[in-house]
């Protein structure tokens, strides 16, 4: 059957239409790494709420949920720490085994909102961390994450913080497992670190 010439145009639309979603699907993840990207060690050095600096030595032995976001997000981070805390009240006796990390990306107003109650507003093993300037883009650079500040003169204090929005999972041994990207569910998230906390 040969096709029209408006019909032609249509599936050549329709073509064009997939390839710009994809692209701005891509875009937003900001290409996050694929699940066979071979492992690598992601490092950081970053104070607490109580300013106790922690590194990535003092996990070692547990696996880590890693999230970089900021307290004044409205959407990505709320749901992602939701999911994480239904894990952890999921995990029963293996959450001993797991380290869930709330890494901010706004650390000078983090801090002065109070990074320890936003977390702990979600779950109380959830660890938060906010460095300096130098300290925060090392830890982001190491996940191979990306952040930036936007000018929003609707947001709080006048702008607003872009940003990876997946969660990373490190294994005990400090090696990158996975990442989840944004909206995995969290039965999804506690199925693949069950089978994970079984064989290790």
């Amino acid at each position: 059957m040969r096709l029209t010439s408006v019909q032609k145009i249509l599936w050549v639309a329709a073509g064009l239409a997939v390839l710009a979603y994809g692209t701005l699907v891509l875009l937003a993840n900001r290409a996050p790494l694929p699940s066979d990207v071979a492992p690598f060690r992601p490092t950081f050095a970053l104070p607490d709420a109580e300013g106790r600096l922690r590194r990535t030595e003092e996990f070692a032995g547990k696996h880590q949920l890693v999230f970089f976001g900021f307290t004044n997000c409205s959407d990505v981070c709320p749901t992602t720490l939701a999911e994480v805390a239904q894990v952890m009240d999921h995990l029963g006796d293996q959450a001993a085994l797991v380290q869930p990390l709330f890494i901010s990306i706004d650390p000078i107003r983090d801090r002065r909102l109070g990074l320890a109650d936003f977390t702990a507003a979600f779950h109380p093993s959830i660890l938060g961390l906010a460095g300096d300037e130098a300290q925060t883009r090392a830890a982001a650079s190491s996940f191979r994450i990306y952040y930036e500040r936007e000018a929003n003169a609707n947001a709080p204090d006048g702008y607003t913080m872009s940003h990876s929005p997946s969660l990373y999972l490190i294994g005990p041994d400090g090696n990158w497992l996975r990442q989840f990207s944004y909206g995995t569910p969290a039965d999804e998230i506690l199925k693949d670190l069950k089978q994970r906390l079984r064989t290790s």
